[in-house]
C-alpha cells in the first residue's frame, strides 16, 4: 500500500523542562503547519494516502484542511486516552495496514513509544519535543518527500535507512521496557515530573548515542566518547566526585559542569547490572518506574531498533533515480 503514516504528539514539548529550564514550546498551530508541510511533500511525489494518529487537537485534520491538498487523509479508527499507549497501537495498526513511512513529530518519548509498534516501517522523526536526540530539526517540506519517496519504492529503503540501537531493561530477569537513546538511574525513589533535569539526581547511565550536538544526557557522553547513531557500540558512565568534569548542556539553556568518576564503552549484548536499588529507571529522559529493594535490573545495548530515514541519503539516492525529474512543458 502506498501510503505514510503520520503519529504527531499534541502533548511534545510540555513537560516540566520549560519551567525549570528553557525549553521551547512548539503551539499545536505549529504542529499543524507542519504536519501541512509534511503532507505537500508528500503529495509532491506522487503519493495519494496518509494514515494518521487521531488526537484531541486534531492537528493532521486541520493540517489536511488546504486548498493545495487533494490526498486521502485517513483517520484511524482507535479510541485515544492522551497517554503513550496511544501512540503505541497507532504504530502497530499502521504496520499492520503496510505503510511504507512513518512521519512522527514529537521527541524522544515519542519516538520511544512508536518503536514499540511500528516493526521495521522506516521513520522520519520531526522533532518537536524538548531534549532531543532521536529526532532531529527536519523541515517538513523535506520530510514529505523523504517519507513520499520511500513509501512509493522510488528507492531502495536499505540504502537510505539505519538501524538505530535501543537500550533494553530487564527486571528480576524479565524484560521490562525499553529506550532508543538513554537509560538513566535516578537516586529518586518516586516517578514524580517524571522528565529528567537535575544532574544531581542521577546514579548511572546507559547511551546508544553520544551526539556532539546534542543535548541532555547524550552530550555528556559525548564529550567523553561520541557515538553516533551507526556506530557498534553504547556507553556508560557515572556522575561522582573525584572524577574528571566535563562541560555540556543538560537541557535547554542550561550548561553545567558535570564531574564524571566512571565511563567506559559498552559491546552490543553485554548485559550490565544496576548497583543501586530504591531507584528510579528513566527511559529517554522520563522516570517510568520504581526498583525496590532486593529487585534486580539488568540493562543491554543492542542493535535492534527502529530503522530511521537518513535526510540526505534519501533525498540525494532519489535525485539519482530520477523521482524529481519532471518532463518539460
Amino acid at each position: 500500500m502506498e501510503a505514510v503514516g503520520i503519529i504527531a504528539n499534541p502533548a511534545a514539548s510540555k513537560d516540566i523542562r520549560r519551567l525549570v529550564a528553557h525549553g521551547r514550546v512548539v503551539p499545536d498551530w505549529e504542529k499543524a503547519n507542519i504536519v501541512r508541510r509534511v503532507l505537500l511533500g508528500m503529495e509532491a511525489v506522487g503519493l495519494r494516502r496518509a494514515v494518521v494518529l487521531p488526537d484531541p487537537s486534531r492537528l493532521c485534520q486541520r493540517a489536511r484542511d488546504d486548498a493545495q491538498l487533494s490526498l486521502e487523509l485517513e483517520v484511524l479508527d482507535m479510541p485515544v486516552f492522551g497517554s503513550t499507549e496511544d501512540s503505541v497501537r497507532a504504530a502497530t495498526m499502521m504496520e499492520e495496514m503496510g505503510v511504507g513511512c512513518l512521519v512522527t513529530l514529537g521527541g524522544d518519548g515519542t519516538n520511544r513509544a512508536v518503536a514499540k509498534g511500528c516493526g521495521r516501517v522506516p521513520l522520519v522523526p520531526i522533532s518537536t519535543g524538548t531534549n532531543n536526540v532521536f529526532p532531529t530539526m527536519i523541515e517538513g517540506t523535506l520530510a514529505g518527500l523523504a517519507a513520499g519517496v520511500v513509501a512509493r519504492g522510488l528507492v531502495d529503503p536499505d540504502k537510505v535507512t539505519v538501524t538505530s540501537k535501543r537500550i533494553e531493561v530487564y527486571l528480576d530477569g524479565n524484560y521490562r521496557d525499553l529506550a532508543l537513546v538513554d537509560l538513566a538511574v535516578s537516586k529518586e525513589r518516586f516517578v514524580a515530573a517524571r522528565a529528567i533535569w537535575d544532574m544531581d539526581t542521577i546514579h548511572e547511565v546507559f547511551l546508544t548515542r553520544a551526539e556532539p550536538a546534542s543535548i541532555g544526557l547524550s552530550s555528556i557522553g559525548a564529550r567523553l566518547h561520541p557515538l553516533s547513531i551507526a556506530d557498534d557500540a553504547g556507553l556508560y558512565f557515572r556522575p561522582g566526585n573525584g572524577g574528571t568534569a566535563v562541560v555540556a548542556p543538560v537541557a535547554p539553556g542550561m550548561v553545567r559542569a558535570v564531574p564524571i568518576e566512571e565511563w567506559r564503552v559498552l559491546p552490543l549484548g553485554e548485559r550490565v547490572k544496576v548497583n543501586r536499588s530504591s531507584c528510579t529507571i528513566a527511559l529517554d529522559g522520563e522516570r517510568e518506574f520504581s526498583v525496590l529493594p532486593g529487585q534486580d535490573v539488568e540493562v543491554v545495548v543492542n542493535n535492534n531498533g527502529p530503522r530511521v530515514v537518513m535526510l540526505e541519503d534519501v533525498l540525494r539516492e532519489a535525485t539519482n533515480q530520477g523521482a524529481f525529474t519532471a518532463p518539460a512543458n
